[in-house]
């Protein structure tokens, strides 16, 4: 048996594997503990009150190096300990694990399922399906599957913030944005800034469908 060869093998498989968990080029995520979290919770309220760790390891009786370990994630403290930080605080003790679980949303549409918004006037004949909603994160992520259907006239007016990416799935579509347009047909896609004004310029063919995904950043305040 070759054993330098089978080593290579194995190095080289768990490589591919490991490069193909994922195709996105998004950083991951790390994964949060329960320490990390209290004693980012517990870092955060002491500077809203303008309390420097040594004021606050004095009012709840522990240690300096203890309440430093403890902000930095390093150790799991007593219920006790917790507790005397709440105190010092002037908070309950709930609000020490605010941060803790990760509230990830998700959405499930069903096959026909999603909200129809029909649209009316120089709109009519757009029909707008949205196929899921998060109502968390620093964006907001708009999916519709849209229909248009033998009362659907040309509207290349449409403009909003961020960007947008369309799908073609059915029919044979000219589709405008700024001084351009695009020939859609079945699989072809095209990702645009939204900014600029946009939409079908010549339906060639009908009925048609397409995906349209906007995405903007969520406004927080």
């Amino acid at each position: 048996m070759d054993v330098p060869k089978l080593v290579n093998d194995i190095e080289t498989a768990a490589a591919e594997i490991e490069e193909l968990r994922t195709v996105s080029s998004a950083p991951t995520t790390e994964a949060r503990t329960l320490e990390r979290a209290l004693g980012t919770q517990i870092r955060l309220l002491r500077r809203r009150q303008d309390l420097s760790v040594s004021d606050l390891a004095t009012a709840a009786s522990i240690s300096l190096g203890m309440l430093s370990k403890i902000e930095n994630g390093q150790i799991s403290p007593s219920l006790t300990t917790v507790q005397s930080l709440a105190h010092a605080l002037s908070v309950p003790i709930s609000s020490l694990f605010e941060s803790v679980e990760d509230r990830q949303d998700c959405s499930f549409v069903p096959a026909g399922r999603g909200v129809h918004i029909e649209r009316r006037g120089t709109k009519a004949g757009h029909n707008y399906q949205l196929l899921g909603h998060l109502s968390r994160g620093d964006v907001v992520v708009e999916p519709y599957l849209i229909t248009l259907d033998e009362r659907a006239t040309p509207h290349t007016s449409f403009s909003h913030s961020g960007v947008e990416l369309i799908h073609m799935l059915e029919g044979d579509l000219k589709y405008r944005h700024g001084s351009e347009t695009f020939h859609l047909k079945p699989g072809d896609t095209m990702m645009f800034d939204s900014g600029a004004q946009h939409g079908p310029e010549e339906l060639v063919q009908l009925p048609m469908r397409y995906l349209s995904i906007i995405i903007y950043p969520r406004n927080h305040s």
